[in-house]
């Protein structure tokens, strides 16, 4: 197929209708078209079944989807975008966070088997570096039309252990229809709100030598970066099926003050105004396939759905020694804050999940799916959705930290 490529030089500074970066207003689809395409080729998807619906994909940036909107080029945009970093056009040490609403990383991030820290130094922020394989690297695009792209890249990663791992990445992103989003969320209709929604598939193939337990295996991780309020609540639902009690861990960065979270039946919310900086995590016997936030402010909806696979081994990624590094999260949240130094990278929150991690013989792979979805507009439509889909109305994550 033919590839679709929306690419601007970057002194035009225009979006697709020939405005000016300043002629948007920031907060817009058309304000971060226009700033993304002014510096990186950008490829601009569009759903099948309505034009107002589209997302922003860079391959530069491994392929990350940056942000979507329902409602075209004069509706919200979703997705945090680090405009300073990007226009500086200069890489940071350790990390470089350009934002994006769905990007890929490896896991694990700590312990005997990460891929961010090298054989025998301490875990310090110091000597943490996302590697370039997920930070710099641009990935090849393979194959695309206007509603789907698809990437590529090969590399070499190298664990705190020593295991080299010989890899394939691919991935694929494609915007749903209407149809689809109601399918897969089991739900009979949108209602009156608007929607946009698309699914990432993401694969690991190994190419060398076999994955173990004893010397290390790797994971995919999905993060999302999305825009905060003082109104916005992570919506994070929980089973108690597979285990005598929730298996949550919410001291990442130390104690989450009680006024910013919540449980509530098997619920838990996190407040996501990116002015404290906290993180929780949900292992796969005890998390759902599903979590979303709702932010009331500006009244959307926001839904991840992902493969879980809870009988499975999932990374642990705490900076330090694990004494069984393969009981981490399939789920994550995080919400943004200041550092100890004041500073601070956001403000942004997240949502996140993990692919379990299986020992590969050469030729085989890890996949990893995730849909995520925006709704914007009526209220009890809104309301529908999340009843449906985590469990939970609008009234009440609205009132939860109230």
């Amino acid at each position: 197929m033919g590839l679709f490529l929306a690419v601007t030089a970057c002194q035009t500074k225009r979006n697709q209708e020939g405005n000016k970066v300043e002629d948007n207003i920031k907060g817009t689809f058309g304000y971060d078209l226009a700033f993304l395409k002014s510096h990186k080729e950008t490829i601009l998807l569009t759903s099948p079944d309505d034009s107002e619906a589209k997302a922003i994909i860079v391959a530069g940036y491994q392929g990350r989807v940056m942000t979507s909107t329902a409602k075209g080029e004069n509706g919200n945009s979703y997705g945090w975008i680090n405009y300073d970093l990007i226009a500086s056009g200069i890489h940071q040490p350790h990390m470089n966070a350009f934002g994006g609403e769905e990007r890929l990383w490896l896991a694990p991030e700590g312990g005997q088997f990460s891929v961010y820290f090298k054989k025998g130094q301490s875990f310090d922020f110091e000597n943490w570096q996302t590697p370039a394989l997920i930070d710099t690297v641009a990935y090849k695009v393979t194959e695309s039309d206007k509603s789907s792209v698809s990437f590529h890249v090969n590399a070499m990663i190298q664990n705190y252990t020593g295991t080299v791992f010989s890899i394939d990445i691919d991935r694929k992103v494609s915007m749903l229809d209407k149809v689809s989003i109601a399918s897969s969320l089991d739900i009979l209709d949108l209602g009156r709100c608007k929607s946009v929604a698309y699914e990432s598939v993401n694969s690991i193939t190994n190419k060398g030598a076999e994955w173990t337990p004893e010397k290390g295996m790797l994971g995919i991780w999905l993060l999302g970066m999305f825009r905060p309020t003082d109104q916005t609540v992570i919506v994070a639902p929980f089973s108690t099926k597979r285990s005598q009690k929730p298996l949550i861990t919410d001291d990442y960065f130390g104690e989450i003050p009680k006024d910013r979270i919540r449980i509530e039946d098997s619920t838990l919310f996190l407040k996501a105004d990116g002015k404290f900086r906290s993180k929780i995590g949900i292992a796969p016997k005890s998390a759902k396939n599903v979590a979303g936030s709702y932010d009331a402010a500006n009244g959307i909806l926001t839904i991840i759905k992902f493969s879980l696979k809870p009988d499975e081994r999932y990374l642990k990624s705490t900076w330090e020694i694990h004494k069984d590094p393969y009981t981490g999260d399939a789920l994550n949240a995080y919400n943004d804050g200041k550092l100890a130094d004041g500073t601070q990278m956001g403000p942004f929150y997240e949502l996140e999940s993990n692919s379990p991690a299986l020992p590969l013989k050469e030729g085989e792979k890890v996949t990893h799916i995730q849909r995520t979805y925006h709704f914007e507009g009526d209220k009890g439509s809104l309301d529908k959705i999340s009843l449906k889909v985590l469990g939970i109305g609008l009234e009440q994550i609205g009132s939860v930290f109230k």
